[in-house]
């Protein structure tokens, strides 16, 4: 099949031009090859075709599992990238593709999370997309979490709120580094992290219906672990390949004012501040004092180990890449 590398004009020839998706969105074959059930698989399709992403409960949960079809969860089939990915790809190439974003499935490679051992049949899946992709000379750019825990830390740690939690993804991240590193030059740790504001849906910790003060301290606890874990991958792929570039992934929100009252522009400042606080963390290696106010005025206590500040300050990211939905 011929196909064209050429890119619009105006943009310089190294300019990465391509897709995104996530395993979560696209791949299916959600329940082949010893692949563990992830927090996206337990989200039922809503009566308005939107996701619930943050109505879970361990009941909830429960009866997902319980349900072996796709029919109420269609994050399970996606598009069959998982069968379809050698044509799938070569249409990539066709549109003249530069790059493609996906991300690793943690339940492919850790079924269940806490394992000590990765499943073999989920790292040989990626590395077939990762030789398909050489092969049409695209760029692979992975992400190591898009909403894709493992469900079982969320039964047994209630996801990221757990610090033990920690452990786990960095076992994972280790793994697919070690497989990986010769063919991946572009990482991300965490999709959007900032959604981990609205709960479940990024942390994977259950607060459903909790009083506010104490779901906001679950979220920004999970949040700090995985600051903490992204951090810690930072120092990991950079140990094996100083040339390796390493990012963080913002959902950026910009907020305007409604007038020019006072009131209005403090609150369109503390919105702006909320979101791009990941960035000043991941890119900055501490936490600004902005947040630190914040949390004294909302009664949360982080709970930070010792050597956290310092595991932040060694593990700033390369890069910072962002989406940008609306004005």
């Amino acid at each position: 099949m011929a196909y064209s590398k050429q890119i619009p004009t105006g943009f310089p020839t190294d300019f990465l031009w391509g897709g995104a998706t996530s395993a979560s969105q696209f791949e299916g074959g959600w329940n082949l090859d010893n692949k563990g059930i992830t927090q996206a698989e337990v989200t039922p399709k809503s009566e308005d075709r939107r996701m619930n992403i943050a109505e879970a409960t361990l009941a909830s949960i429960e009866a997902a599992i319980a349900d072996t079809t796709d029919t109420r969860y269609p994050k399970r089939r996606g598009v069959d990238f998982y069968h379809r990915y050698e044509l799938d790809i070569a249409l990539l190439a066709e549109l003249g593709l530069k790059a493609f974003r996906l991300s690793i499935a943690w339940a492919r490679i850790f079924p269940k999370g806490t394992e000590s051992e990765p499943n073999e049949a989920g790292l040989a899946f990626y590395d077939k997309i990762f030789d398909t992709l050489n092969k049409y000379d695209i760029e692979p750019i992975v992400t190591l979490s898009h909403y894709e825990m493992p469900i079982n830390l969320t039964i047994e740690r209630n996801g990221w709120f757990d610090r033990k939690t920690i452990e786990d993804f960095t076992r994972y991240t280790e793994v697919v580094f070690k497989r990986y590193h010769d063919k991946v030059n572009y990482w991300m740790t965490f999709n959007e992290i900032n959604a981990a504001q609205w709960g479940f849906h990024a942390t994977g910790a259950v607060d459903f219906g909790l009083p506010e003060n104490e779901q906001l301290s679950i979220r920004y606890q999970a949040i700090h672990h995985q600051f903490v874990a992204s951090a810690i991958a930072v120092q990991q792929i950079h140990a094996l390949d100083p040339d390796a570039k390493i990012g963080m992934m913002l959902a950026r929100m910009q907020t305007y004012p409604l007038t020019p009252n006072p009131a209005d522009v403090q609150a369109a400042q503390l919105a702006d501040q909320l979101n791009l606080f990941f960035a000043d963390v991941q890119v900055r290696g501490e936490y600004p004092e902005y947040m630190n106010r914040y949390f004294a005025e909302h009664d949360i206590v982080l709970d930070f180990a010792p050597e956290d500040a310092a595991t932040l300050a060694a593990g700033k990211v390369d890069y910072m890449s962002f989406s940008y939905y609306t004005s």
